[in-house]
């Protein structure tokens, strides 16, 4: 059985290229997100960390930390970030765990447990480590997506999703399709229409059960 929302990721000890870690004590009281990729020195990842690496002041905006897995070791990882700065123009100071045993990748139901790396392997083998996990500050899983080896990540979509994450759990409201930050959020519907107006000056009911309404200041 995979991991489901609100399930709490499990705490493996891993090896980075910034030494070993438990994955709770990574995430400590932030959130963070998690993005794996089958192999090092792949087209469409080596974009794909480089925009995570542009992305920098916006992850520490947020209050996120990004971690990134792949399933080879430490060295290769190093030697790889060369390339990711050199295509990217933009440092990636953000740890890579060394997945070989893939002890992240069948935990994170990202591989079937019998999965093995066999000798020769090409990135088909470990195709479907491609996933981003968004973590919140309880440890629990929030949100994740799974792509394509052909298709690039839309690394935008994950910060508007991350924003969406954050202002439900701090505002305690949805946001509707498309939302960005700024825009009206939907009020829950176990909030009554009285105590909405209280909160929030005004509300737009649409429709019974979809009321819409500007956050505070």
């Amino acid at each position: 059985m995979g991991l489901r929302i609100n399930d709490e990721i499990p705490n493996i000890t891993v090896e980075t290229d910034h030494g070993s870690m438990s994955l709770h004590d990574f995430v400590g009281d932030q959130w963070a997100i998690l993005f794996s990729h089958p192999k090092d020195f792949t087209p469409v990842c080596t974009t794909e960390f480089g925009a995570v690496a542009q992305l920098a002041d916006e992850w520490a905006a947020r209050n996120t930390k990004v971690i990134g897995v792949s399933v080879d070791g430490v060295e290769e990882h190093k030697r790889w970030k060369s390339d990711i700065q050199s295509f990217a123009d933009a440092e990636p100071t953000f740890p890579i765990i060394a997945d070989t045993e893939l002890a992240v990748s069948k935990a994170f139901d990202m591989l079937p447990a019998e999965a093995y790396l066999p000798d020769g392997r090409t990135p088909n083998d470990t195709a479907t480590v491609r996933a981003v996990f968004i973590i919140g500050p309880d440890k629990k899983l929030k949100l994740s997506m799974t792509y394509p080896m052909n298709v690039g990540r839309n690394f935008a979509e994950v910060l508007r999703a991350l924003d969406g994450l954050q202002t439900a759990a701090k505002e305690n409201v949805a946001t509707p399709a498309n939302w960005t930050p700024g825009q009206d959020v939907v009020v829950p519907v176990a909030v009554s229409d009285e105590d909405a107006v209280a909160k929030y000056g005004s509300i737009d009911t649409k429709l019974p059960y979809l009321r819409m309404a500007k956050l505070p200041g």
